[in-house]
């Protein structure tokens, strides 16, 4: 299987499935110096484990991370490093009848037509375990963008239908602190109730829910990402679209630019202590695919789980049209605890910009190089 890595500099390659003995990563390219232990990476997996609240799987997990190389006398050593959770709550009793038929919204009929079979004990690859190692390591490229002074700050921003209020409001405005201690990860804890209501509604009519992650990039320099092929923005939507139930990506506006005038969707130059700033963000940080030094806006669309205990139609291997009812564990909502793999996934893109950007220009090179 091809397309398990990410990156170019700073790369990370997720290995594992969700009833196996247990899922990983391996962090390439990190510079060496980085103050970092398990208890900095543990932070990030505690905040998408299982059966944290109702509204998630009640598998119960631990996600205790070990880190295997790469670390020496609490520094990274510039060498890959490699993490490990081990998986110790394992059911796969729970999806031995899907062996033989398609649940639908799965990918179980699309990896049999790719391999020829499927690892079908929780969804193997496809399953949102994968999403750990993601995790761990973009708390490590978070640590390494808090050394520039570039904070990734993620939450959710609707759950079905129900909106936090006044949603584009400066980050500093919003509670984030609300955000980490509630089940919905909304930063306004009325609407955190009134989605908290929904998704019991939705539990007991045996259903799901989707909604949206919003995440600002901050102290980002301008000048970052590429005018082609390798846009930040680009960059930065197929590292948010691998995430497992994402449907659609957002950038600044979003879809509401292509119903706005020009003179409204412009942002507006101006000139603040000698810097170059804009009065709107309409464009969301990004200017022809570079960061322009304004606070970068990107919004993540879950579709609803597709692991619901209603009864679905579906096909089975033979051919044969059949109704099913599944079981198991499941999130009647992905979104809360997508949160930190929105941010991670982002942290990781954007270090990885950073790092590519500084051959960009010769000055830059020399100037590195100039007191060898």
């Amino acid at each position: 299987m091809s397309g398990s890595t990410f990156g170019n500099i700073f790369k990370i390659t997720t290995w594992g499935e969700s009833h196996g003995p247990g899922v990983g990563v391996v962090v390439d390219g990190c510079p060496a110096g980085l103050r970092l232990d398990e208890a900095d990476v543990q932070a990030f997996l505690d905040r998408r484990k299982p059966g944290a609240s109702r509204y998630a799987t009640q598998r119960k997990e631990s996600d205790s991370v070990e880190i295997l190389s790469g670390l020496f006398e609490g520094r990274t050593t510039g060498t890959p490093i490699s993490m490990l959770v081990r998986n110790t709550s394992q059911r796969s009793s729970d999806y031995s009848d899907i062996a033989s038929y398609y649940r639908p919204g799965h990918a179980d009929y699309t990896f049999d037509q790719k391999y020829g079979f499927r690892d079908y004990r929780g969804g193997g690859r496809s399953s949102g375990r994968e999403t750990i190692g993601r995790v761990a390591a973009g708390a490590i490229a978070s640590r390494l963008l808090a050394e520039l002074g570039i904070t990734v700050t993620a939450y959710t921003q609707a759950i079905g239908g129900i909106e936090i209020p006044d949603a584009e409001r400066p980050l500093e405005k919003l509670d984030i602190e609300e955000s980490r201690s509630n089940p919905t990860g909304m930063p306004d804890r009325a609407t955190s109730l009134k989605a908290e209501a929904y998704l019991k509604l939705c539990m007991e009519n045996l259903d799901s829910a989707g909604g949206i992650v919003a995440c600002r990039i901050s102290n980002m320099p301008a000048g970052i990402g590429e005018p082609v092929f390798d846009k930040l923005d680009a960059d930065l939507a197929r590292a948010v679209l691998s995430i497992g139930a994402v449907k659609a990506f957002e950038i600044g506006d979003g879809v509401k630019a292509s119903s706005a005038n020009g003179s409204a969707n412009n942002d507006s130059f101006r000139m603040r202590d000698n810097k170059v700033t804009k009065a709107t963000n309409h464009a969301g940080g990004i200017l022809g695919g570079i960061s322009d030094g304004s606070e970068i806006v990107l919004r993540a669309h879950f579709k609803p789980t597709p692991s619901i205990f209603q009864k679905q139609d579906t096909v089975n291997k033979n051919g044969e049209d059949i109704t099913v009812q599944i079981k198991g564990r499941h999130d009647p909502v992905i979104v809360p605890r997508a949160v930190v793999v929105v941010e991670s996934m982002t942290a990781i893109t954007i270090l990885d910009l950073l790092l590519q950007n500084m051959t960009s220009q010769v000055d830059r090179i020399k100037e590195f190089y100039s007191d060898n």
